[in-house]
């Protein structure tokens, strides 16, 4: 996939393109079906399909002071984007210039004249140009106006009794919670982190067990405590996967103060400092809490995970396989069920 930053030129195949529009945070199962409508529409058309998307997040923009929980940052959002098939995103720069473009003038400077769209697919709530004056309805409009297709995708829900929507924020309130499988529910995929690792203290060696320390955005605030997860190294093509204990919190064990991901990898001894991982979080082990860290209450969240080696029953072994092996609820969606070959596979 093609990615073009900010006002560089569009190449001149991609011209004429079906574009959706959105900031995507998250991925989730409602901007899916809104990707996969452009695509749709591109297969039928002939067309190259592609994404315009907005970075830094418009919050992070007019309040920077106030960090986004923001459960895709740009890199994680590029490869979703890519695992759905789009020939090529444009990441426009969120800036003075942008927030001051009235609605015309947006669809004018950066639609005809830069892009040459010819269809826009985008969402029932998306607003554009200066105090968001810019609606769906004003896009058809000037989609007629100028001479291209608009297609408003309706608000997407769950099947279920309760027909509730998916939307970026009920699944930063779900993490917020520990409410991992219904983030993953809403989501389609489990949750993932992409950070590199760094050095920490060491702690982990000299007790038996060491770790990755991961390195995460600020604002980054799932509930704090101890997860099951799954592990590659990103950009690695056929990386193998580990399975272990994710650990989010302020690690309130050693009095530190910083809030930060550590990692256990069960049956994994070697160094991946430098080196840029996805970690996928499948379920809540338990939450964080105080308690003398030593060898012995390692393996006890070990056996809590996987099992201890020919320690654990039958019964247990077979739960902590299913926790960790468990792809999202039933109907989580067609294209990103799983980062790690549950579903298309994120490179």
């Amino acid at each position: 996939m093609r990615v073009i930053e900010s006002n560089a030129a569009l190449p001149e195949e991609l011209r004429g393109a079906v574009i959706a529009i959105g900031n995507f945070d998250g991925m989730h199962r409602g901007h899916q079906k809104l990707l996969d409508e452009a695509r749709v529409l591109a297969e039928a058309s002939g067309k190259p399909w592609g994404v315009l998307t907005f970075e830094p997040h418009p919050r992070s923009f007019f309040k920077p002071t106030e960090p986004v929980f923001r459960l895709t940052p740009k890199p994680l959002k590029l490869r979703l984007i890519r695992a759905l098939g789009a020939s090529f995103t444009v990441v426009q720069e969120f800036d003075a210039d942008l927030s001051n473009l009235e609605a015309a003038d947006f669809v004018v400077r950066h639609l005809v004249e830069r892009l040459g769209v010819s269809h826009v697919v985008t969402g029932y709530d998306f607003h554009f140009g200066k105090g968001r004056r810019g609606s769906p309805a004003a896009l058809v409009q000037f989609g007629q106006q100028q001479g291209f297709g608009v297609t408003i995708v309706d608000q997407v829900t769950d099947e279920g009794d309760a027909h509730s929507p998916f939307s970026s924020s009920s699944i930063r309130s779900a993490l917020s919670h520990g409410h991992v499988e219904q983030a993953s529910h809403e989501l389609g995929y489990h949750w993932t982190v992409e950070g590199m690792v760094v050095h920490g203290d060491r702690r982990g060696r000299t007790i038996g067990f060491p770790t990755l320390n991961i390195i995460v955005e600020k604002g980054v605030e799932p509930f704090r405590g101890i997860y099951a997860v799954r592990v590659r190294e990103a950009d690695v093509p056929d990386a193998p996967v580990w399975q272990g204990a994710g650990y989010f919190g302020d690690r309130p064990t050693f009095e530190t103060g910083r809030t930060f991901l550590e990692v256990y990898l069960i049956g994994f001894d070697g160094d991946l400092y430098g080196r840029t991982m996805l970690v996928e979080l499948v379920s809540l082990v338990r939450p964080d809490r105080r308690f003398e860290f030593d060898q012995r209450s390692c393996r006890a969240d070990e056996e809590g995970l996987h099992g201890s080696r020919g320690e654990a029953s039958p019964t247990r072994r077979q739960q902590s396989a299913d926790r960790l092996s468990a792809g999202p609820a039933a109907g989580a969606g067609q294209a990103l069920i799983g980062l790690f070959g549950l579903g298309r596979r994120i490179e």
